[in-house]
């Protein structure tokens, strides 16, 4: 890779928590660069204050009181001579004004400028932004909603059934799916009261629902010297609650072709805001392979890991150097997509009863280990977890050289994590990896209303579950075979790993 040489930072505080501060400060380490921890009363004695060179508290408990002090934060770093802010992702990521804070008091927010944040932090400024540089648009409008009976008419013209969103925050708060014209006016009104009291802005537009979708996301890096790569895309559609818990790279679904078109796309998306940094622009895919704009995450996402493993390249670590003034170090030719990676997202809460929050005390905590497998995490024995923050614990990130191979490794490092005294999305994990539906590719945003039920969940006979596995696996390699392509090497078959499973839900349960 080529560097412009320049003055590189000698501290960074990460204004952040858990798993992702300790995976920031990790590439620090590397680089030489001092880090600076903050944290809360409740985090006293988490793991990434005890990894970093310093450690401040912040305040009490509460995100409010700690992690979303912006005073306190530029305080620390003027009292500790940090350089930059590392936000990570949630808290102040995505904060314009938190930015501009920042800039205001000589310091380098390690992220794009808080104007391409208010552009892309809009759905609506997005969309209008966007469709200058004919980036392709889900139809429907890009301007609030004014008068509910004009948006009544608006709706009948895209045609049911359309989705009625907020234009401000995510996580599909204030969004309604609207099937006949008879609920249009009382979704509208709960969509709008819903984004009030989530996000204090009520504006929402209309869009036409595309139905059975698959979310896939692109990964980009900009410098400030207007070079933009894409680095491939994620496929992100099995969620719960529009909020992601497994992710691969790349998508089984992709042509070379579309992959490109998208990629062209993600570009042009930076392009519409002078994008610098590391962020991710999301895409609606159809069944008819057709993909639409969605939004823009000005930020380093949860699943960049997955990115980081078949690309060889530390997103982090470009994040730095982009941000100390250099250019990238890679051009768009340089860069190949190298074997598979999934990501299961390991949260505190219960599969079996609709995923809700599960907090206590971690009795036990086992991480696997061997060839492929990487766990970004912050936990260990004897830790409670607050109730507080966000119920992600960690992140299980497996690679191989196919992606039949990285789903059964996946398999035996679910089947080697040991966490013990509170419910995980571990069990979940297991699940996927084993349906056909995910096997085979054939899935979309609705895999967990479609196939996550009591009945699925029985357990299934090890000969059952392995015979799929080996018949995709040989249908796989008479394709390639048959098409002159070098075949993708099988590995060994589950069997052990699948026992070891069942001989140990307990320690899952």
């Amino acid at each position: 890779m080529r560097y412009l040489q320049s003055a590189m930072f000698k501290k960074i505080l990460i204004a952040n928590r858990g798993e992702i501060a300790i995976r920031v400060m990790r590439t620090c380490r590397e680089m030489g660069i001092a880090t600076v921890a903050i944290y809360s009363e409740a985090d006293a004695q988490a793991l990434h204050v005890r990894y970093a060179d310093e450690a401040y508290c912040v305040g009490g408990p509460a995100s409010a009181d700690s992690y979303l002090r912006m005073d306190r934060i530029v305080d620390l770093c003027k009292q500790t001579g940090a350089e930059a802010v590392h936000p990570g992702y949630g808290f102040l990521s995505e904060n314009a004004h938190f930015a501009r804070l920042l800039k205001e008091n000589g310091l380098v927010l390690i992220g794009p400028s808080a104007e391409s944040m208010e552009v892309m932090g809009s759905k609506i400024a997005s969309k209008q932004a966007v469709k200058a540089f004919g980036v392709p648009l889900v139809p429907g409008i890009d301007e609030a909603i004014k008068n509910p009976d004009d948006a009544l008419l608006v709706a009948i013209e895209v045609g049911f059934p359309v989705l009625v969103k907020a234009s401000a925050g995510g996580g599909g708060k204030g969004m309604r799916v609207v099937e006949r014209k008879e609920d249009f006016l009382s979704a509208l009104q709960m969509a709008q009261n819903e984004a009030r009291s989530a996000f204090g802005d009520d504006s929402v537009f209309i869009e036409k629902y595309v139905g059975s979708p698959r979310h896939i996301e692109i990964q980009l890096m900009a410098d400030n010297y207007g070079n933009t790569c894409y680095l491939f895309e994620r496929e992100c559609s099995i969620q719960r609650r529009h909020q992601k818990l497994v992710e691969e790279a790349p998508s089984a679904v992709l042509t070379p072709e579309i992959r490109r078109a998208m990629g062209e796309a993600a570009v042009n998306v930076a392009k519409a805001c002078n994008y610098s940094g590391a962020g991710t622009v999301e895409f609606l895919l159809s069944d008819n392979m057709e993909f639409y704009f969605l939004e823009m995450n000005t930020r380093l996402q949860v699943d960049h890991p997955v990115t980081e493993l078949i690309t060889g390249i530390d997103l982090v670590k470009e994040q730095i150097r982009v941000a100390a003034g250099e250019k990238l170090g890679f051009s768009q030719g340089d860069l190949r997509i190298h074997g598979h990676a999934i990501e299961l997202r390991i949260c505190a809460e219960d599969p079996m009863n609709q995923f809700l929050p599960n907090v206590g005390r971690v009795e036990t905590y086992k991480v696997p280990q061997g060839s492929g497998i990487r766990v970004d995490d912050c936990m260990e024995s004897g830790m409670d977890i607050p109730i507080y923050y966000d119920n992600m614990l960690a992140k299980l990130i497996v690679w191989a050289p196919s992606r039949l191979e990285a789903i059964e490794r996946m398999r035996r490092a679910i089947s080697e994590y040991v966490i013990t005294g509170i419910e995980t999305t571990l069990m979940f994990g297991d699940f996927v990896m084993k349906h056909p539906a995910f096997i085979g590719g054939k899935f979309d945003t609705h895999f967990i209303q479609q196939y996550f039920t009591e009945e699925q969940m029985a357990p299934e006979p090890l000969e059952a579950a392995e015979a799929a596995l080996l018949s995709t696996a040989a249908l796989q390699f008479f394709q390639q075979s048959s098409a002159g392509n070098t075949a993708e090497t099988a590995s060994e078959q589950p069997g052990s790993s699948e026992s070891a499973w069942y001989r140990n839900r307990k320690n899952f349960a």
